[in-house]
């Protein structure tokens, strides 16, 4: 089977929980999530707590598609012992095709701010999506949305 992985980073000047608080609450990616800003009429549904373990979050739309998130696990940044943080995000894709994703967000002290990572990683399962890997870029194609997303979570943290 063929993997995948795509990964953009960003520094963000501002406290690794700060910019913490905005990724592991699904409630509030409505202001910096590239694919919110794509679909905006999309149907978007929330259940568990409100953050961290256990949160869920599915949409669906014309232009977003259809899918599922779950937070898997969190390292707050303020119980780790360098500062540093992560949150593991279950990302289930229903259409325009289905397939299984793990993204995982990290949060690491730098100077006088965070450096954001952002990865999404999986198995291109299927037929389907075993020639769509071959004739699309991945990184290209996601890459530019996660950097733009990035940029927005930088935007949404610095100016509140």
């Amino acid at each position: 089977m063929s993997t995948f992985a795509v990964t953009r980073s960003a520094f963000i000047q501002a406290a690794p929980q700060d910019v913490f608080a905005h990724v592991n609450n699904f409630h509030l990616w409505g202001a910096w999530s590239p694919w919110e800003k794509l679909d905006p009429a999309m149907t978007k549904n929330y259940s568990g707590p409100e953050s961290g373990r256990g949160a869920a979050y599915s949409w669906e739309g014309k232009k977003a598609g259809a899918g599922a998130m779950l937070i898997e696990a969190v390292t707050e940044p303020a119980s780790s012992t360098d500062g540093s943080g992560s949150i593991d995000i279950r990302l289930n894709f229903l259409k325009p095709f289905k397939n299984e994703n793990h993204t995982l967000f990290t949060f690491v002290p730098e100077g006088d701010g965070t450096k954001v990572t952002w990865t999404m990683s999986g198995e291109n399962k299927t037929l389907f999506s075993k020639i769509f890997a071959k004739v699309f870029n991945m990184d290209k194609m996601v890459g530019k949305d996660f950097e733009s997303g990035l940029a927005s979570l930088n935007e949404v943290v610095t100016s509140s």
